[in-house]
């Protein structure tokens, strides 16, 4: 991966996490980067779930990706062990580079080093060159998703 670091997110990272996801029209109406307060919060759950890994990318000291990996033990399929890649987000400047590959292969290595058989995600019916990238790296649309706003 040469200069490029991926290692877990620490509270100093939220920042730059958090201008990331509000970086799209989706994100821009969910998202909240002027009160940090929840995200912190999230991210100490998060950070003491063993089953949950949220991630950044780092080069030269700059964070310019994040993901959240969550493994999840199941019954179905003989038993199997699955991961859930969500949140995933490449700075804007370093979009096309080749990272967002980096990261999901570093998402699918880790899903398989936990004994997963099936690495998940989900995407927003309008993100259609994300469903290409992912297509891409192999991942096939073979669901509907369903959200139900509580």
């Amino acid at each position: 991966m040469g200069d490029l670091e991926i290692r877990a997110a620490i509270a100093d990272d939220v920042p730059a996490i958090v201008a990331m996801l509000a970086d799209d029209p989706l994100g821009a109406q969910r998202e909240s980067p002027d009160d940090l307060a929840p995200y912190l919060a999230a991210l100490e759950r998060l950070s003491a779930d063993p089953n949950q890994r949220v991630v950044v990318a780092v080069r030269q000291g700059r964070v310019v990706g994040t993901l959240q990996l969550t493994i999840i033990p199941g019954l179905s399929r003989r038993g199997a062990t699955r991961s859930i890649i969500e949140g995933v987000r490449i700075h804007a400047d370093e979009r096309g580079s080749g990272l967002g590959t980096q990261l999901i292969e570093w998402a699918i290595q880790a899903s398989r080093d936990q004994g997963c058989q099936l690495a998940q995600l989900t995407s927003d019916r309008t993100r259609t060159d994300a469903h290409r990238f992912y297509e891409r790296l192999g991942f096939t649309a073979s669901h509907t998703g369903f959200k139900l706003q509580l």
